[in-house]
């Protein structure tokens, strides 16, 4: 089939006061990324402290109780996918969504998604929310996102994040989802994780992938059938201090990762209120999700190393291929090939 594309905006100028919503959409994301986290479990730790310890002790009984449910397919809201803030976000790049086969919901998916990124922004915007209509587009699928299973430990943004079907990126989660009885299921896991956060230089395409061969296995064990998935422009909108390979500042972040499961990045966007100025707000960079062909795969429940190399192999093939036929129309020049490492 030919390609479909998610319905754009429309091109038309756009006036100040919706360029400021889209401003407030972007920002807000980056806020609840750095802080919303972090914010939070301090607040319920002081709070133990005061005469609020009563809503800390509350809050903790249901987080002892309800411990398990990002391991069970978690407690998604359609409600707040569908938020008018998330089409704010989408426009503000703008964020675009492309479809280039059919992904029959007869069957479940294992998305591969590259490159991660500083906030896997385009990925949050079309498989965790409505913004670029993922359930019109793909009719029939139903599109978890794998995130660092850490995250989920962090009081009420835990909540938060299972509103948008996130879940955690673990062997339990992901075989929960899979063994639905309902099929349909597409689990979007970001291959390079924070390792790759590590190289997300503009203008670069540098990929974690030879060694990850873990999503491999869920798909064979599964029988669930592999899709890459390569968001141009995820890269771009922020500006990052990449360290040599080698150099003490990158020992450091390597080894900050092993110990805490994420990478610590120097990076910077524009200011809020001037574009010349330094600040967090992101570059204004169109980000291009492309959705690949879905790669066949047959259900091993103790898949050999020789099956997992072999459909590996053929996923960095359609991965490359995939980049290939679309890196020109997304604005990469055509002597720029993906790096694998």
């Amino acid at each position: 089939m030919g390609v479909a594309t998610a319905p754009s905006p429309p091109t038309t100028s756009k006036t100040l006061q919706k360029q400021h919503l889209e401003a407030v959409g972007a920002y807000q994301y980056v806020l609840t990324f750095l802080f919303m986290g972090p914010f939070f479990f301090l607040l319920v730790f002081v709070l133990l402290f005061t005469s609020l310890w009563t809503f800390s002790v509350v809050y903790l009984v249901w987080l002892y109780v309800d411990w398990d449910t990002p391991n069970q397919g978690g407690r998604r809201s359609e409600w707040i996918r569908n938020q008018a803030i998330w089409r704010q976000l989408r426009d503000y790049y703008p964020v675009k969504l492309v479809k280039t086969a059919e992904l029959p919901p007869d069957q479940n998916y294992v998305l591969g998604a590259h490159p991660h990124g500083i906030m896997c922004t385009g990925f949050l915007c079309n498989f965790s929310t409505e913004s670029n209509g993922f359930s019109q587009l793909f009719p029939g699928l139903r599109s978890w996102l794998a995130v660092l299973a850490g995250l989920f430990y962090l009081p009420v943004y835990r909540d938060y994040i299972m509103s948008f079907g996130l879940c955690p990126v673990s062997r339990q989660s992901l075989d929960f989802i899979l063994s639905q009885p309902q099929l349909g299921q597409a689990v979007v896991i970001m291959v390079g994780g924070a390792h790759e956060a590590l190289y997300s230089v503009p203008g670069e395409h540098c990929l974690t992938l030879q060694k990850r061969k873990g999503f491999v296995r869920l798909a064979l064990r599964h029988g669930a059938s592999l899709v890459p998935v390569y968001s141009f422009g995820e890269n771009d909108i922020f500006r990052l201090k990449a360290f040599a390979t080698g150099s003490w500042q990158h020992w450091c972040q390597l080894t900050f990762k092993k110990l805490m499961g994420f990478s610590p990045c120097i990076f910077w966007g524009r200011g809020l209120f001037s574009a010349t100025s330094w600040g967090l707000l992101p570059f204004a960079v169109p980000i291009t999700t492309v959705v690949g062909r879905p790669i066949p795969v047959p259900q091993h429940l103790r898949p050999t190393e020789e099956e997992v190399n072999h459909y590996h192999a053929l996923y960095m093939k359609a991965l490359e291929q995939l980049f290939e036929e679309h890196k020109e129309s997304c604005g990469v020049p055509a002597s720029t090939c993906l790096t694998f490492i």
